[in-house]
């Protein structure tokens, strides 16, 4: 049997991601091929505007506008410049959603909810 190759190996070596999706509730899988610094063409549906911040980690398209997601993915992949703008800015990006940056956030919320509770 061959040597298996990890998926974030194979979605660092992509030019860009695109998701299509109608609905979404965060856009995971967005952000994880921006944590390996590639941009992404996403719809503008549910949480994915969240993630995939419209012009620094890749571009946004109503959904169901398919002409406009293949005019997006040509915008970034036009020159090399522009692809390692989108690369940088969804690395910067994905980094907003580390666990070191998110989870104070999170005990804090719990906290400020356990204080405001009564105890029974």
């Amino acid at each position: 049997m061959g040597k298996m190759t990890a998926p974030e190996e194979v979605m660092a070596n992509c030019d860009l991601f695109v998701l299509t999706s109608e609905t979404e509730s965060f856009g995971m899988a967005a952000l994880e091929a921006m944590a390996c610094g590639v941009p992404v063409v996403s719809t503008d549906s549910g949480g994915t505007p969240e993630v995939n911040t419209h012009g620094v980690s890749g571009l946004l398209s109503a959904v169901g506008d398919i002409d406009h997601m293949a005019a997006n993915a040509l915008e970034i992949l036009k020159n090399e410049e522009t692809r390692q703008r989108y690369r940088a800015g969804a690395l910067r990006e994905a980094a907003r959603f580390r666990v070191e940056a998110v989870q104070p956030l999170y005990e804090a919320l719990y906290s400020e909810v356990l204080a405001a509770t009564p105890v029974m």
